[in-house]
Order: structure tokens, then C-alpha cells, then sequence
């Protein structure tokens, strides 16, 4: 499975970005699927999960209330809608999908994984 992520970019802070990703085929629908971002020189850290259904959704702290995940699995993909963002924000950011149907915030729970997408937020 290959996954291609895209929609990241240059933003000021408190703009809104949308970010996707698709996978080559379906078998990341009965998966739940992910989102992690990395910081320059910091470690890679969990962002979000969703559920192979859609129905369940889990956040890291930093981004309740502002971020957003979901999916459309007759489309293979998975959204971030990220609001309200801030400089702390700017990581590049991956997807990934679960080894299971339910999502974990530990890498070691994800299988495949997208290239990245580059988000930068200036103040």
C-alpha cells in the first residue's frame, strides 16, 4: 500500500489547512488510519487516529478543539483539517495506517506510511 499525502504549505497563524491522503488501494479501509508530524529535530509524535469505520476519533492534547480527522473510504483517504493554527504547529506530516481497525498513538502501530507533507506556520 502506498499512501501520497498532500496540502501542506506556508500559512499565517490562525489560518486553516486541509490536509489528505490517499492510498493506492482499499485495503486501508478496514484499518484505522492516522496522522503523526515531526518537528525539525524532534521526534516524531502522534497527531490524531481514526477508526476503520469513521466512528471514533482520538486527539493529542495539543490539537483538541482545532484539528479534525476523518475519512472516506469508498475514496481510500483520510483528512486533517487543522484550524486555528499555530507556530508550534509546523512539523512535517505523515499518515499511516493502522495495523488494525483501531488506531494507536504509537508508531509501531501503523504499518504503511506516506512521504510527508511540509506544514509551516509563521507568527
Amino acid at each position: 500500500v502506498q499512501l501520497q499525502a498532500y496540502g501542506g504549505g506556508l500559512v499565517q497563524a490562525g489560518d486553516s489547512l486541509r490536509l489528505s491522503c490517499t492510498a493506492s488501494r482499499r485495503t486501508s479501509s478496514n484499518n484505522a488510519m492516522g496522522w503523526f508530524r515531526q518537528a525539525p529535530g524532534k521526534e516524531r509524535e502522534f497527531v490524531a487516529c481514526i477508526d476503520w469505520r469513521g466512528g471514533s476519533t482520538v486527539y493529542t492534547d495539543s490539537v483538541k478543539g482545532r484539528f479534525a480527522i476523518s475519512r472516506d473510504n469508498g475514496q481510500s483517504t483520510v483528512y486533517l483539517q487543522m484550524s486555528t493554527l499555530k507556530p508550534e504547529d509546523t512539523a512535517v506530516y505523515y499518515c499511516a495506517v493502522a495495523k488494525g481497525p483501531y488506531g494507536s498513538s504509537w508508531p509501531s502501530g501503523y504499518l504503511y506510511w506516506g512521504q510527508g507533507t511540509l506544514v509551516t506556520v509563521s507568527s
